[in-house]
């Protein structure tokens, strides 16, 4: 399910940011207007979006953020006011050329949920230079952050397994970037969030009941819980580390019966006393009240407590920074243009730690007979020969300047299950490791 769109942008984007052409960096302003001066702006190029290398130790990674890059190249728009920041900053030829801005050529990607390696061509954006090059900036920035962020919850979702994770990182980053966030941990499998804009803009479906701050207004912690269950019915899930934890449990128990719905840790040797409110609950009768734990979980906090009596996971400050690896250090680069004769050719950077490998790319993930992924296997300027078991990756998402690759979340969220289950069982590992498959360039 995903939110419809009402209009040129969010409604919160309506009062800040209408357009997404200022969502860029000065340089790509001087570059359009340096070609439009010399003749080259309007060159058939192709540029391609793809990482270098995976973050150190990861074994694989997820693509996010495909259909908010669909939003901001239909919101990529000069108008008078967006001119006007740029007094100063361009000449008026450039000014008169961006006033009708709209990209008009081809976009072809990874679909969203997809794992990626090293030097997979996550997006191919054909058009002129003038065109494809301002969108650089925008492209990165959503794509480097929403992949950091969905590639940290397929981790953490991996190794919870069955048990629910719910996104409540809004608090720890950008009041926009929780929003997005929260948009790509439910792409990675994560189940609820706490943010209420993800929920409007997105559909992602949102969860919350009580902080300790809830608790702490009452006279007592009884009070607390009776408000609680009054106002939300027994089925709630009860905060009951402000105090006493044994204490609040029999509390919640006796207040709600033995139909209260969950009790949430947030402090403490979780692991520990997630084992002992099992027990006490079972005690009391409230054999089906869930344990819900919270408190800086990463992965590896998720993966030691697999055998503990837990039944979902609070998940923050460890999501939304990308468990260590924020950023996915994705780049842009130009990697075919046209020549004189009007054919295109093949450029790309030498620079040491840095290459590019020029051409046109094509991808598919080989698989074995068995279904389980071997390599990623990019073809230059054809197609790489597809041996019987494989999957091509690149899919149209931009066609003459029209979005053609718009998917529900529910779909993306289906298409990183499977690609994630197609992966070899060496990717289900949180230890660091190299990518679980080659990258292999013919």
């Amino acid at each position: 399910m995903v939110a419809q769109r009402t209009g040129s942008a969010w409604p919160y984007c309506d009062l800040v940011c209408a357009s997404t052409a200022l969502l860029t960096d000065h340089y790509e302003l001087t570059m359009l207007q340096a070609a439009l001066g010399s003749g080259t702006a309007h060159r058939r190029s192709v540029f391609e979006l793809f990482p270098r290398r995976l973050p150190e130790g990861r074994r694989y990674g997820v693509v996010a953020g495909v259909g908010r890059a669909l939003e901001a190249i239909e919101d990529f728009r000069f108008d008078d006011e967006t001119l006007a920041v740029l007094e100063g900053v361009i000449d008026e030829p450039t000014r008169a050329w961006l006033s009708s801005y709209r990209f008009s050529g081809d976009v072809w990607g990874y679909a969203e949920g997809e794992a990626y390696f090293p030097y997979s061509p996550l997006l191919i954006v054909e058009g002129t230079f003038a065109e494809a090059v301002l969108l650089e900036t925008v492209l990165l920035s959503i794509y480097n952050h929403d992949s950091a962020i969905a590639s940290a919850a397929s981790r953490m979702t991996q190794v919870a397994g069955d048990r629910p994770c719910i996104e409540m990182g809004s608090r720890r980053t950008h009041e926009e970037a929780a929003v997005a966030c929260a948009r790509a941990a439910y792409v990675a499998g994560f189940a609820t969030t706490s943010n209420l804009a993800a929920r409007h803009r997105y559909g992602v479906p949102s969860a919350g009941t009580s902080a300790h701050s809830f608790t702490l207004l009452h006279d007592t912690e009884a009070d607390a819980f009776r408000a609680q269950v009054t106002s939300l019915g027994t089925g709630t899930t009860l905060l009951v580390d402000t105090y006493d934890i044994r204490e609040a449990v029999r509390l919640g128990v006796e207040i709600a019966g033995p139909e209260l719905g969950a009790v949430r840790i947030d402090s403490g040797d979780l692991g520990v006393l997630a084992g002992e409110v099992r027990a006490q609950l079972d005690e009391l009768g409230a054999r089906h009240t869930r344990i819900v734990v919270t408190s800086d979980l990463d992965e590896f906090a998720i993966a030691a407590l697999a055998n503990a009596p837990v039944d979902a996971y609070g998940v923050g400050t460890q999501l939304v920074t990308g468990s260590g690896h924020p950023t996915c250090g994705f780049v842009y680069k130009l990697v075919a243009r046209e020549g004189d004769d009007g054919d295109l050719v093949s450029v790309a950077k030498k620079s040491t730690d840095k290459i590019s490998i020029g051409g046109r790319k094509y991808a598919l993930r080989r698989r074995g007979a068995n279904g389980v992924a071997e390599a990623e296997v990019v073809g230059i300027g054809e197609p790489p020969v597809d041996d019987g078991d494989d999957r091509p990756l690149l899919v149209p998402l931009v066609r003459a300047g029209e979005a053609v690759g718009r998917e529900t979340l529910t779909e993306s969220r289906a298409r990183h299950l499977a690609s994630r289950g197609e992966l070899p069982q060496a990717a289900q590992q949180m230890s660091r490791g190299e990518p679980v498959i080659p990258t292999i360039h013919q």
